[in-house]
């Protein structure tokens, strides 16, 4: 990483009030009251709303355990103090590891193509031709041609009488593992006569042919072998009946079907590459280092340098943009070589760890996320008179027991703010109005702004931040609307605001088709709205539930089928008949036919005795995100489906009618635990410093830069927590590192309210630099 980016922020920040802490409602009062007097909020100017009051209105209202004090802290003070890892299906924790492409042109499987194995062997890679800046270079190492190819070619007429194969020992070995002693002989012996006769044709060549495991991967490795060892000069392919045959490529610029190499037989096939299946599969995955950016932000810059569309890459999940995240992505049909090279022009993100595989990443191909947590300024209420080791033994006690206890306990698994925007109208605002179908009124909303906004930065109310690009945004929207001017108004506003500029552009075109404006979103933005809308429901519905039943399990709950089929009683099936008394198979409730493609979980509703059998707890326990393919709970939680989303507030929609002539619009629904968990692992580590510039956290990137520095022998080293200490007379504060785990689609932020009561806060930067 070079030096810091700078978004530069108006010098005026908004001051951390300690002193403020979220005034929530925890005695079990009715839900709707806490929300009484926060619908004027709802529409209005959130610069001016505090994050706590912005909790409240999208229904972030209860704790687990509301009795324990508030403990103190910033958050995001630098954006090194947020580091977030990717937990991989197989468990792992993901962590960038190279940068080198080397590692893609290894066998799929190995320990040198799994993310997490370190630096990969370059000694036993790169053994075909590489093309970089679209030149053909062969590797050196005597890895290009063969001494062998190398006599036949000083035949001016093309033919020589004597040649000899140059397979070595090991790679004859090698053959003699995957074919007869009998095939590999022919197999030499068809190399020789393509050195001897390189001009004559294919067919006038001998064909060998050789029994061939089924095993995909061990057949993908075979055939890298045979383009390694030959040099490209055979071809391998596969009959009808799984056998092996083994061909001359004439003139070594012939493919498999005939067609020449000057012309790929896939994109990114040249002389010398091994095609797609080959390598493993038709998607390179890829493992992100960002630091300080948006997911969408990379991936579109790399999307412009490689030409091509978003389409080409897939990832599990986005990541937060003030912090630094690793992440595995996918794209499909692009050489590992390419995106390699990328880390060249990448500031403050790298990509690396390469593996070809034969599907793409899909959301929530991931097992959850792990965090790396520094919080700053920290105090536990009624600490501040001891002292500085009496406050750091008693931050240490009551963090490693409010981490047992989000073990133990759990939190309420509230969708964070995140999920509903930043701007003056919120994300499930929009999403309410196109499910409404008031097209009009959702692109007003998405193109709304503040009129504080447009203010110079002297003449801000007290305590209001206006971010650069938010400034930016609210003065290009205006521009459009006061002027009508798209070409102005578009070079004001920042490329990440798509979604308005996807909206000027059409409205502009065509004023009265707010519809296809809408349409005209990218369209993983465009579910963004209605799905914030379910996430708002949700939120408040969980909230409901805790207030009414808390942690136990009543009937009329909902768990999931796939989840509890072995808790299940077992009733014997009543057999009938039909009127030509055959007996009719009933199908169970869970009975469906299987398809890989089918995401919707279901559920069932837990009956009175088994609510009341112990078999179930409340970490087993969803409630449904609205839409036409869930159910509802069977009790007093359900009917509040129907009630909320009846009112003015819930939009006057109807909870069993969530499908619209907009397939991106209908809402077939979802099923979320009402309580999440950290990881049995978990960590806290207290300690003191003076120097706001500490940095107590060693991120991916500092070590392979530590790792770099010691191969070239040079003994710098990033230190955690170094610049710690008094310095300059000036009084030693606390910070708190915390390590723990979560599932997919769960918040750090709402572990951190739980954990602290509300005592955590985010610090507002006035610029986007301070790593």
């Amino acid at each position: 990483m070079d030096e810091p980016s700078v978004d530069s922020r108006p010098q005026k920040r908004v001051k951390l009030d300690d002193d403020q802490v979220p005034a929530v409602s925890q005695d079990g009062q009715d839900l709707a009251a806490t929300q009484n007097g926060l619908d004027v909020v709802r529409m209005a100017d959130t610069l001016t709303v505090d994050d706590s009051t912005k909790e409240l209105q999208v229904g972030i209202t209860a704790f687990v355990d509301p009795v324990r004090g508030v403990f103190k802290g910033v958050l995001k003070k630098r954006y090194t103090d947020f580091l977030v890892h990717e937990i991989l299906p197989d468990g792992r924790v993901l962590h960038l590891q190279s940068m080198d492409a080397d590692s893609s042109l290894v066998s799929p499987g190995s320990a040198q193509n799994e993310p997490n194995t370190g630096d990969a062997n370059k000694d036993a890679v790169m053994t075909e031709a590489t093309v970089i800046n679209d030149e053909t270079v062969q590797p050196s190492g005597g890895q290009g041609k063969g001494r062998a190819e190398e006599r036949a070619e000083d035949d001016p007429e093309g033919n020589s009488k004597d040649v000899k194969s140059d397979v070595s020992d090991d790679d004859r070995a090698k053959l003699v593992e995957y074919f007869k002693e009998e095939a590999v002989v022919q197999l030499i012996s068809l190399y020789e006569s393509i050195l001897r006769h390189p001009k004559m044709k294919t067919r006038d060549h001998p064909t060998v042919r050789a029994d061939f495991t089924s095993d995909r991967n061990v057949r993908s490795q075979i055939h890298q072998d045979i383009r390694r060892i030959f040099h490209g000069k055979i071809d391998s392919s596969t009959d009808n009946e799984g056998v092996l045959v083994l061909t001359a490529v004439a003139n070594n610029n012939r493919g498999r079907d005939g067609r020449q190499w000057s012309k790929p037989l896939d994109k990114g096939v040249r002389p010398g590459k091994l095609g797609w299946l080959d390598r493993g599969g038709e998607f390179v995955h890829f493992t992100l280092y960002k630091e300080n950016k948006d997911t969408l932000e990379v991936i579109s810059y790399m999307t412009k340098q490689i030409k091509t569309n978003n389409k080409t890459f897939q990832f599990a999940g986005t990541k937060d943009r003030r912090a630094v995240t690793v992440q595995r992505c996918s794209a499909y049909r692009v050489e590992a070589e390419r995106l390699a090279r990328l880390n060249r022009s990448l500031r403050y993100a790298a990509v690396g760890d390469f593996k070809y595989e034969q599907h793409g990443l899909g959301l929530g191909d991931l097992s959850g996320n792990e965090f790396v947590i520094t919080l700053r300024d920290c105090s536990l209420a009624g600490s501040e008179d001891l002292a500085v080791a009496d406050k750091i033994l008693a931050a240490q006690t009551y963090l490693s027991e409010s981490l047992r206890q989000l073990r133990e306990k759990g939190l309420l698994n509230y969708y964070g703010l995140q999920r509903f925007g930043t701007f003056a109208q919120r994300t499930d605002v929009v999403g309410v109005k196109i499910l409404q179908g008031d097209f009009k009124g959702a692109c007003d909303a998405i193109l709304d702004f503040s009129p504080v906004a447009l203010q110079d930065s002297e003449s801000l109310p007290p305590g209001v931040l206006v971010g650069q690009d938010d400034r930016a945004r609210a003065e290009g929207i205006n521009f459009w609307k006061t002027t009508g001017k798209v070409g102005g108004a578009l070079d004001k506003i920042p490329r990440k605001f798509s979604a308005e500029t996807a909206l000027i552009r059409h409205l502009s075109k065509n004023k009265h088709d707010h519809l296809g404006a809408l349409m005209s979103i990218q369209r993983n933005l465009r579910l963004m709205y209605v799905h914030a809308y379910q996430s708002y429901v949700w939120n408040l519905a969980v909230g409901k539930r805790w207030q009414l039943s808390g942690e136990s399990v009543v009937e009329g709950d909902l768990v999931l089928i796939q989840e509890h089929k072995d808790k299940e009683v077992q009733k014997e099936a009543e057999e009938k008949v039909d009127a030509d008394g055959e007996i009719i198979i009933q199908p169970g409730d869970d009975d469906r036919a299987y398809d890989p493609d089918d995401v919707f979980e279901r559920a069932r509703v837990l009956t009175a005795d088994e609510a009341a059998s112990g078999k179930y707890s409340i970490f087993d326990i969803v409630l449904p995100l609205p839409g036409y393919d869930v159910l509802y709970p069977a009790n007093a939680c359900g009917e509040w489906y129907k009630t909320f989303m009846a009112s003015e507030d819930g939009g006057h929609l109807d909870p069993y009618d969530m499908r619209r002539k907009q397939r991106d619009f209908s809402l077939s629904g979802g099923y979320r635990k009402i309580l999440a968990r950290i990881g049995e692992d978990f960590d806290v580590q207290v300690q003191e410093y003076v120097d706001e510039n500490t940095q107590f956290v060693e991120t991916d990137m500092d070590r392979l830069k530590r790792k770099t520095s010691r191969a070239d022998g040079a003994s710098g080293t990033v230190k955690e927590g170094e610049g710690s200490g008094a310095s300059d007379g000036q009084q030693p504060k606390l910070a708190a590192v915390l390590k723990f785990q979560l599932g997919s689609s769960q918040y750090a932020t709402m572990a951190l309210r739980e954990l602290s009561k509300g005592g955590i806060r985010a610090y507002k930067p006035d610029f986007m630099g301070g790593r």
